[in-house]
């Protein structure tokens, strides 16, 4: 055995012992073993938490370590074997090779890491998006996700080159000057995304909303990244900047829960007290026994004398916010009320003028 020893120690290839050279073969056979259990402890522990925990964060941060962290392992492994050889540094720098090698595929492995992590939670949040009324976060997930990447690449390329030793002061100046150009000319649009960010966020109205702001009235058809369209009632298509939307006051008209009904019915001045009384009576039966009226709250009142008639103010809500079933309400209603005052020979007043004609006998 001594034997054997004193061979491998004193037998040299390549000016490196057999010892190291046996040496690093084994480390990079536990080294392929050793990447072996970790894929499969990645699988294994992904199947473990997938059945236990509700939220899929965890499986997107596995699957996202999965393959950069076999690959970490094969740059250890191989390292050590490295360093194991520990050849001449006169004859061959294989150890200063190997070690800025190692730091470059370091950061290799923790960009791409970072990269499949964006990926994954792309496509987690993509899928919940997709879930959402709102189209806007549909389209926002995938554009912070390209985003982060372009920064993510940028970001790898200057530390790689700084690593190889390069000097990335002056490119960083560089391109903070050109930055600087580059976002005085893209304001309004930098504006504009962010503009659709506070309307994703604050969800003042969604797709097929009715709006209404000083400037314009009509239903949402589209929300951009620079612009949202909304479609008039005169069938006319308003691009909005979304900069300017998200700074506008938004009456969202299909955001209540039901509609409005105002309204007065003038009575001629020859309705009889009784007669009052039993028209504003029947009109609150009617309101009460239809079934379209909401019934928390409704009023009913005699509460004006005008110039040509008895005012009787009504004011209630349909109990739906759609357009076509709130004016049939609307309509029933009106209905019933111009029956209700027929049977109670009761007629609706107009505007009229009274003129006197005095004749003088002197004349």
């Amino acid at each position: 055995m001594q034997e054997i020893w004193i061979q491998l120690t004193g037998t040299l290839f390549l000016d490196i012992p057999l010892a190291r050279w046996s040496a690093a073969a084994a480390i990079i056979f536990v080294t392929v073993v050793v990447r072996k259990l970790v894929l499969t402890s990645f699988q294994t522990l992904s199947q473990k938490l997938a059945s236990r925990t509700k939220t899929q964060l965890d499986d997107v941060l596995l699957t996202a370590a999965e393959r950069p962290g076999g690959l970490l392992v094969y740059v250890i492994g191989i390292l050590i074997a490295v360093h194991t050889l520990n050849p001449p540094e006169e004859s061959f720098p294989l150890v200063t090779i190997a070690d800025n090698a190692g730091r470059f595929l370091s950061i290799f492995i923790a960009i791409w890491f970072i990269w499949r992590l964006i990926e994954g939670l792309s496509a987690y949040f993509s899928a919940r998006a997709m879930l959402t009324e709102s189209a806007m976060d549909d389209q926002l997930v995938p554009f912070i996700g390209k985003t982060l990447k372009i920064f993510l690449v940028l970001t790898g390329v200057l530390v790689m080159t700084q690593n190889m030793g390069y000097s990335i002061s002056g490119l960083i100046a560089s391109l903070g000057i050109g930055g600087i150009a580059i976002a005085m000319a893209a304001k309004d649009t930098i504006a504009n995304v962010f503009g659709s960010i506070m309307i994703l966020v604050d969800r003042p109205f969604s797709i097929g909303d009715w709006i209404k702001t000083s400037k314009f009235e009509g239903v949402v058809e589209e929300i951009g990244f620079r612009s949202t369209k909304i479609r008039t009632f005169e069938r006319t298509l308003v691009n909005v900047p979304n900069s300017s939307l998200a700074n506008m006051v938004i009456d969202n008209i299909d955001g209540r829960s039901e509609r409005r009904i105002k309204m007065r019915i003038g009575l001629t001045y020859d309705t009889t007290p009784v007669q009052m009384k039993k028209a504003i009576a029947g009109i609150e039966a009617i309101l009460i026994n239809h079934s379209g009226v909401d019934q928390s709250y409704k009023l009913v009142k005699f509460d004006e004398f005008e110039d040509s008639s008895l005012s009787i103010f009504l004011y209630y809500f349909s109990a739906s916010k759609v357009w076509e079933e709130y004016l049939q309400v609307r309509q029933e209603v009106n209905l019933q009320i111009m029956h209700l005052l027929e049977e109670l020979e009761l007629d609706f007043a107009f505007p009229t003028r009274t003129l006197h004609l005095q004749s003088d006998n002197n004349i």
